[in-house]
């Protein structure tokens, strides 16, 4: 009978290595069994890795973004900022207004 593994942690250090090298050897099944990993994991985090490049691997909590999906979210929280600034200039302007009556 098979024994289960527990549930390994990897750093983001360890994953990026073991992609670099399944890539650079061109055998991602081989790699992994000289790491102890499962190729299937191993595959997985080649594809996050492409995906994501410097923003794979980032942990539990974290959310994974491309940089168009970064830029996005920069956008939208600025367009949010600007909006409630006019919203806080037009009612400054309605009481100045009101007052000048």
């Amino acid at each position: 009978m098979e024994k289960r593994r527990k549930n390994r942690k990897y750093d983001r250090h360890f994953k990026e290595e073991a992609v670099k090298l399944g890539v650079e050897r061109g055998n991602l099944s081989s790699v992994a069994r000289e790491l102890g990993l499962d190729p299937k994991m191993l595959r997985r985090w080649k594809l996050e890795y492409e995906e994501f490049k410097e923003g794979s691997f980032q942990g539990s909590g974290t959310s994974r973004m491309t940089d168009i999906q970064k830029e996005n979210q920069r956008l939208k929280k600025e367009n949010y900022k600007q909006k409630m600034e006019l919203e806080i200039l037009k009612k400054a302007l309605d009481i100045i207004s009101a007052s000048d009556r």
